[in-house]
């Protein structure tokens, strides 16, 4: 039985202060939540208040991005260890916003995919087509060179210790969402991708969340899906009650 993920990715969102106070807030909303993993993604100034704030809950916290090396001349960049050892154990990486406004690309993903499980994170790595690749009926195509180059390189046992998140780029910040169904149909593409290459026992085990504009009003019929597997939530993270209710699903 694969344990869902429901991953609140903050984006450029709330200063030290704001994140201790969410997090305190948070915290008797999903005290007794036990059926999924709870992460949070705040930017990289409030991580260590983050871990301090959630010490001894069950909310997990996650790096929104990860540079591929352990150190060196790299201005601005943030290591793996670095998370590691902040107490991150999560890391998000390849999200679109990533792809689209920074250069990211499938072999930075790979690399960066990498170096996080080097040092013992979870990545959540992000794959998904663009709204003018839908219409060109290219989802399969685009979902399968993503997923060949940014993790052809691992190994079946490290590859089993990764999330994959789902994201079509038309979805996330637009308001509009994926149907379940449609999500599915990609999901099961994934799967499919991870069983050729990985073999099927693993590929059964592998979580794939979606992620793209979940909000409380639409993440039960997502969840009763058996393909998904949780899913990675922007705006309606940013919120305690709300993602309380995506959590409690």
């Amino acid at each position: 039985m694969r344990r869902p993920v429901i991953a609140g990715n903050w984006k450029l969102y709330k200063t030290p202060k704001e994140t201790v106070q969410f997090i305190e807030q948070l915290r008797p909303l999903v005290q007794d939540s036990k059926h999924c993993d709870i992460v949070i993604a705040p930017v990289f100034t409030a991580l260590g208040e983050a871990v301090r704030a959630a010490a001894g809950s069950n909310i997990l916290i996650s790096g929104q991005d990860v540079f591929w090396e352990k150190e060196g001349a790299f201005t601005g960049e943030i290591s793996a260890p670095m998370l590691a050892d902040v107490g991150c154990q999560y890391c998000i990486i390849g999200h679109s916003e990533r792809r689209q406004y920074f250069g990211e690309t499938n072999e930075t993903v790979k690399r960066k995919t990498q170096a996080a499980l080097a040092a013992g994170l979870t990545p959540i790595v992000c794959i998904g087509e663009t709204l003018a690749e839908r219409e060109a009926n290219q989802t399969g195509t685009v979902i399968q060179t993503q997923f060949e180059e940014g993790l052809n390189n691992l190994t079946a046992q490290d590859f089993f210790r990764i999330v994959i998140a789902y994201e079509p780029v038309w979805a996330i910040g637009t308001g509009r969402t994926a149907t379940p169904e449609m999500a599915v149909e990609v999901h099961k593409h994934i799967r499919q991708l991870a069983q050729q290459k990985f073999g099927s026992e693993g590929s059964r085990e592998l979580r794939i969340l979606y992620g793209g504009s979940v909000k409380p009003d639409n993440i039960k019929g997502l969840m009763a899906q058996v393909e998904i597997d949780g899913a990675l939530v922007g705006g309606a993270s940013l919120k305690p009650d709300s993602f309380a209710s995506i959590v409690n699903f």
